[in-house]
């Protein structure tokens, strides 16, 4: 009589299999969404926080497949194999997120001048949803001295013109937009001495001329006065720009303020988070980021 061995079958390594093919589906179709698709940050949040639920639920129950194939040998060792590695994905996403936040301070804005932060011509406006979003206070922003000592503005000894165009350049290169500006009138070049001599000599000459006809006696023009910009100030330049991260496409906007002192010029930046009530870090990553670009570009002309 031929005896036949059936091996049992562990239902637990299946499901788990299934469980954790649908968290790692998930994540993925969310990230591409939200990268290259309408999906809000808000939005993007939640469902990655959800995509971690069944990768959770998915991990003991391959544990689970992995103890009845070697306690009994049934089926579903391979199942459970894979099931560890697709749960990986979703739970090694959510669990970077949240390393970050608990590890760096909770902020959504940093800025290289905290006493003065450069402030935003177009305030930015973002529907936050379930996601809060309190005010900076005075001592987050010490925080962000003590956990970001490297984010401090730059002092270039060079023209406030010069220094304009390579902020300019420097934002185009790392992909910040540049929308609002205000006191970009200050960083037109001056004409040349040289220049404003002959176009007097010119008229000069022109006046030495016998003229053809005689001058028209015309009504003088009444002086109109100029009009100031209130939000211009005097050799200060300011630029809003926005960003998003190459990977994930979170939104990010930043302001670029140059001064004018003493034939120097300095520049500070500020850059947020657009949603949420931390940016993981990211803010400070971009600035310090492009501060470093600038200094490359201006290479030589750097101060203290």
């Amino acid at each position: 009589m031929t005896i036949r061995y059936d091996r049992p079958v562990s239902n637990s390594a299946l499901m788990a299999f299934r469980l954790a093919v649908f968290a790692a589906s998930m994540i993925v179709l969310t990230v591409a969404a939200h990268r290259f698709g309408p999906l809000a940050t808000p939005d993007f949040v939640a469902l990655a926080l959800v995509s971690a639920i069944p990768a959770l639920i998915a991990v003991p129950l391959a544990v689970i497949g992995l103890m009845q194939l070697w306690q009994n040998g049934a089926e579903g060792g391979a199942a459970a194999g894979k099931a560890l590695v697709f749960a990986a994905l979703p739970l090694a996403f959510v669990g970077f997120g949240l390393a970050r936040g608990l590890t760096l301070p909770t902020l959504y804005d940093v800025t290289s001048d905290t006493a003065a932060p450069p402030v935003f011509i177009v305030p930015v406006a973002a529907n936050q949803k379930w996601l809060p979003r309190p005010p900076i206070t005075l001592a987050q922003r010490a925080g962000q001295a003590e956990a970001y000592p490297g984010l401090t503005g730059r002092r270039y000894e060079g023209a406030l013109d010069r220094v304009y165009e390579a902020v300019v350049t420097v934002a185009d290169k790392t992909g910040w937009r540049i929308g609002a500006t205000r006191g970009t009138e200050f960083a037109l070049p001056e004409f040349p001495a040289e220049d404003e001599a002959a176009d007097k000599n010119a008229a000069k000459a022109d006046d030495d001329a016998p003229p053809d006809v005689g001058p028209i006696p015309l009504p003088r023009p009444l002086e109109q006065p100029a009009e100031i910009d209130p939000t211009v100030e005097p050799g200060v330049i300011r630029l809003q720009a926005s960003t998003r991260t190459l990977f994930l496409g979170l939104p990010f906007d930043a302001m670029i303020r140059l001064r004018e002192e003493a034939e120097t010029t300095l520049v500070d930046v500020r850059v947020q988070s657009r949603y949420g009530p931390t940016d993981l870090g990211i803010s400070a990553e971009l600035a310090e980021d492009y501060l470093h670009a600038l200094d490359a570009e201006l290479l030589g002309i750097a101060g203290d």
